[in-house]
């Protein structure tokens, strides 16, 4: 098999140390790698399977010699680097929201649409942490159903805003535990400890944050239902780790809680765990540092008008992994192995 070469765009972020890890796990055919990042970063080193790797600055020069590359970096290097990745014939996979409703970009959840890899052109985008959990749940449904309608309520981890969200959650956790004044916020707009904050990015005119547009829009993008109705609400929360998801659904065919069961159950990258009567459910804590998304507490939606088919569920599934660098990885593995040019 042929071996590829693999740069990593913000290696020394959270999900950029997790890539390196889950192209080890995910037996990735790999050749060199390279970590790349900002020039103060540039001079350290780092473990990577018996080798003792250094990161570089990252420049466009860096990228000589590169199949692929992985980006764990902002929007504003993304779109600085894609045209670089374009010039030198390098697939550039990119984690950052920049090119994901670009209609020459495929937006991909490899268990969903897969297929759509092979019309990119340089550059194939990962989705929002929040849409590829929920999403998960979601698409082994809408198969046999025929969705109509999506509302969704998000409980987001600390992990969603990186190293610096871990960090501050960590710390007000810390010094609520001594009886000590918690330190002021600063990677979230409040106190997030003991507390829940309704917003997720910037606000729109008619009310609705960043995060939630981007759970309606790139759904739409990956499911291929352009028109599809999607109301979302996304909260953060208390958690280290893992991203939970409130969903219900409108059908335009019945599909029964077995039916339901049966398909998440079959359905890859998806774990059931369905057992209320036992308390046995998805957690975060449960979810957390491992790459499927747990879907429970199916049940049919009571509220649903007569006439009308609903389902109600709940899923968890870890932010740094599958939605976001597991996905990634799974990703570049289909460009290596599957849709190799």
């Amino acid at each position: 098999m042929k071996l590829y070469n693999v740069a990593i765009l913000g290696a020394t972020g959270v999900v950029g140390k997790q890539m390196m890890e889950c192209l080890l796990e995910q037996d990735f055919p790999l050749g060199e790698l390279k970590l790349l990042a900002s020039a103060r970063s540039a001079g350290k080193t780092v473990e990577f399977n018996g080798q003792t790797l250094t990161i570089q600055e990252a420049t466009p020069e860096a990228l000589d010699g590169v199949d692929i590359l992985l980006g764990a970096a902002e929007n504003d290097i993304a779109e600085r680097f894609a045209p670089v990745c374009r010039e030198k014939g390098v697939v550039f996979v990119d984690n950052s929201s920049a090119f994901r409703l670009d209609p020459e970009v495929p937006l991909v959840v490899p268990e969903i649409n897969a297929q759509d890899i092979a019309w990119h052109t340089g550059i194939i985008a990962n989705p929002n942490c929040s849409t590829i959990i929920g999403l998960m749940a979601v698409a082994p449904l809408a198969a046999i159903g025929g969705l109509k309608r999506m509302v969704v309520s998000t409980y987001q981890a600390a992990s969603g805003a990186g190293i610096r969200g871990l960090q501050e959650l960590e710390a007000q956790m810390q010094a609520m535990g001594r009886g000590e004044q918690l330190p002021e916020p600063s990677a979230f707009a409040y106190q997030l400890c003991s507390n829940l904050i309704p917003q997720i990015g910037g606000f729109d005119e008619e009310g609705y944050t960043s995060e939630e547009m981007k759970l309606q829009n790139e759904g739409r993008k990956i499911l291929h239902m352009p028109n599809l109705p999607i109301g979302c609400t996304c909260v953060r929360v208390p958690v280290m780790r893992s991203h939970s998801e409130s969903i219900t659904l409108e059908f335009d065919d019945e599909v029964t809680v077995a039916a339901a069961r049966d398909a998440l159950a079959a359905a890859p990258g998806v774990k059931l765990v369905d057992d209320p009567a036992n308390k046995v459910y998805p957690m975060p804590l449960d979810s957390s540092d491992q790459d499927l998304v747990y879907v429970g507490r199916i049940r049919r939606d009571i509220s649903a008008p007569e006439g009308s088919y609903g389902l109600a569920l709940w899923c968890c599934g870890d932010q740094i992994r599958k939605g976001a660098a597991s996905n990634a990885v799974q990703i570049a593995k289909l460009v290596a192995t599957t849709y190799a040019r």
